[in-house]
């Protein structure tokens, strides 16, 4: 099994996909791959992102498996503190059995999935 990545980066969003393939491809023919479904879905694309519509599109025409999130099976929050160790929720089950925090808790009328992407502007010259 070989691995590839795919980064989107632009001035707002940072995302990434891994894929897998059974054959290796050299770098340039990944690149080559990566271009032609680019080129085939950057106007048309239905995915949140860009990177995921590339994954897609690897995935239909040439095999590749885009791991997604939607793929995990299981998640464990691991830490040097013991009472930190839990299996995590994933996915529809985090919202099915955490209704206090999918609620308004904070008033703003949003729930907790409400946002993906937080963007904090930083003054590195102002000292602490």
């Amino acid at each position: 099994m070989y691995f590839y990545e795919l980064h989107e980066s632009d001035d707002d969003l940072y995302s990434d996909a891994l894929l897998t393939h059974e054959q290796e491809f050299t770098e340039e023919e990944f690149f080559e791959l990566v271009q032609e479904a680019r080129h085939r879905v950057q106007d048309t694309f239905e995915e949140e992102t860009l990177v995921e519509a590339i994954a897609r599109e690897l995935e239909r025409t040439h095999g590749f498996v885009y791991v997604s999130d939607a793929m995990l099976v299981a998640a464990v929050n691991v830490s040097r503190i013991e009472e930190e160790n839990f299996i995590a929720t994933i996915g529809a089950e985090e919202d099915e059995g955490d209704e206090d925090e999918a609620d308004d808790s904070d008033g703003t009328g949003l729930g907790r999935d409400a946002f993906r992407t937080l963007i904090v502007d930083l003054d590195r010259e102002r000292p602490n």
